[in-house]
């Protein structure tokens, strides 16, 4: 395991190859909670705080980008003038005090504010979605869903699997409750929060 420190001492975790899990951390290196982490500049580098601790991550494919990109698009013209937005993977989640993610496509309602312009992360997000790929999909699956599902005002999680296109779609069901399938068929994913539904063929098409 590699680690390298940024300026301010905080320490920089990367795997042999970028983005993957890192189980051991070196006790000795100062953590940064997510208002320090977000001043940070990463210049060409993608990287999430988890648990105070810097995550190099990896880029990810054509495909995941296309698919990324329809379901951002078909958000996109859903919500317009819906007073929701949906944003990818350069917005930022704030899952708690320690961790930042960056979400593939996050859906926030309420910031059409021109105050919010220059905001470099949110901590409501309504809908969320993860599309998978081997170097994350540990810790999109475990972790991640953990802190997504902590948040109060999260509805909706959806991972996508891009290489079957299989879809699990995690809603909640009440105060505490949350139902949670993995679709194996071709499935339209409802989003009740936002009033809509998600063609399973144009989150996966190819043109």
């Amino acid at each position: 395991m590699n680690g390298r420190r940024c300026e301010t001492g905080a320490n920089i975790i990367a795997d042999d190859y970028v983005g993957a899990m890192v189980t051991q951390i070196a006790p000795d290196y100062p953590t940064l909670t997510a208002a320090e982490f977000l001043e940070f500049d990463f210049g060409d580098l993608k990287a999430e705080l988890d648990n105070g601790i810097i995550r190099v991550m990896a880029g990810g494919s054509a495909r995941h980008a296309e698919v990324a990109g329809n379901i951002q698009a078909l958000l996109r013209t859903a919500l317009r003038g819906s007073g929701c937005k949906p944003y990818m993977s350069d917005m930022a989640t704030r899952t708690h005090d320690l961790s930042v993610r960056y979400p593939d496509v996050s859906v926030f309602c309420g910031k059409n504010d021109p105050l919010h312009d220059a905001a470099k992360s949110f901590d409501d997000p309504r809908v969320l979605f993860e599309v998978l790929s081997a170097t994350t999909a540990r810790t999109d699956l475990r972790t991640k869903l953990e802190e997504y599902k902590a948040l109060d005002s999260v509805d909706t999680i959806v991972f996508v699997d891009i290489a079957s296109e299989r879809l699990r779609v995690i809603q909640r069901t009440g105060p505490h409750g949350w139902s949670d399938v993995a679709h194996d068929e071709p499935f339209d994913v409802p989003l009740p929060a936002l009033s809509l539904t998600l063609p399973h063929d144009e989150m996966f098409a190819r043109d």
